[in-house]
């Protein structure tokens, strides 16, 4: 009997939260992309839809209860991440109840950061996040959809 073993993408999911001119990064607590800045996020769970990965990860890396809003798109340049191709799904999401609520680090994230979207070219991130947050700047004018081979 011959089976053939398929090494499939892994499905990710990271949200992007926007506080008046600031958007919501954590710092990385581990490799890969130790001590970078990155969109909360991480993978989908056996069971769980994006969507409530995207939410169990702002939560357990930054505390806060979310509601999605859109999508900004999908990622999945088989190079994004150096562990193995990941492929993830990217939210718009806001801050559910008190708006002013200030999330804790916790989980894979050492440090909350609240960025200021005109400084965004000054920084470096993990992963693909800065296109992914470049394309969430044009996002909020023309409300189209991205993904990794857009504008290639």
């Amino acid at each position: 009997m011959n089976t053939k073993v398929y090494k499939n993408p892994t499905p990710t999911a990271d949200t992007i939260i926007q506080r008046g001119s600031k958007i919501l990064l954590i710092k990385r607590k581990k490799d890969p992309f130790k001590n970078m800045l990155a969109l909360p996020g991480g993978f989908v769970n056996e069971g769980e839809t994006v969507e409530e990965a995207a939410k169990r990860e702002i939560r357990e890396e930054t505390t806060l209860e979310i509601r999605l809003l859109d999508i900004l798109g999908v990622y999945s340049d088989p190079n994004r991440d150096p562990r193995k191709h990941v492929i993830t799904t990217v939210f718009v999401g806001e801050i559910e109840g008190d708006k002013d609520v200030e999330p804790i680090a916790a989980d894979d994230a050492s440090e909350i950061i609240w960025l200021d979207l005109e400084s965004v070219e000054k920084h470096t991130f993990g992963f693909d996040h800065k296109k992914i947050i470049n394309n969430y700047l044009k996002w909020r004018f023309t409300r189209g959809t991205f993904w990794s081979t857009r504008d290639q």
